[in-house]
């Protein structure tokens, strides 16, 4: 079955005030692990329930071995990454090193991240068949207020270290070109309560101390 795709408009990063069309890919619905352990199970010795038990071992131990500290790489899937970050509620620490001593019990794993291989990326591409859709879609409108929208990040930053530009995409509905922007902006105004930390695809956001 072809997969619908769309054309969306978005600002030309090299050429302010333009804009440029990108493809999208429509996501109509999700395969599940039920479906997945089914479409499987057709054309080789294993059952259905076969393969649902063998993917839950392979998420207990992978969960086990990025619990110790590991990633986890799935040949021809990708590498899976454990990432930490502060437990809700919990102060961060001063860039400078003052304030509360950090320790375990503060920090939990907040995401496991997944960088795919060039490989799976390529099977992807080659199994997809493309259908464009007439439908030309439009900037990205955020539900909510600039005002709202700051008190998202601040929240944000009450329960997590840092806050970095696709995250705050996803959480006010911006594009992140947008998202960038107007974190640079919250940055510049005085009494936002948001820092800055490093540099150029590097550069993260903090509580402002």
């Amino acid at each position: 079955m072809a997969a619908k795709y769309t054309m969306q408009r978005m600002n030309d990063l090299n050429r302010e005030g333009e804009t440029v069309l990108y493809p999208k890919m429509i996501i109509g619905s999700c395969c599940d692990t039920e479906e997945l352990a089914e479409r499987m199970a057709h054309g080789t010795t294993f059952n259905k329930g076969e393969i649902l038990g063998i993917f839950h071992l392979l998420s207990k131990e992978m969960a086990g071995q990025m619990a110790s500290g590991r990633s986890v790489k799935i040949n021809d899937i990708g590498t899976f990454t454990p990432s930490l970050t502060l437990k809700k509620g919990k102060e961060r620490e001063s860039p400078d090193g003052t304030g509360s001593k950090r320790n375990a019990e503060s920090i939990e794993v907040g995401k496991v991240n997944f960088r795919p291989s060039k490989k799976f990326v390529h099977e992807v591409d080659k199994q997809c068949v493309l259908e464009r859709t007439s439908q030309v879609m439009g900037y990205r409108v955020s539900k909510y207020t600039p005002e709202e929208r700051l008190r998202i990040a601040q929240e944000h930053l009450e329960t997590h270290a840092t806050l970095t530009v696709p995250i705050y995409a996803e959480l006010t509905g911006l594009s992140r070109t947008t998202a960038g922007k107007e974190l640079k902006g919250w940055y510049k105004t005085p009494g936002s309560g948001i820092g800055i930390e490093g540099r150029g695809s590097h550069r993260i956001y903090v509580k402002k101390a």
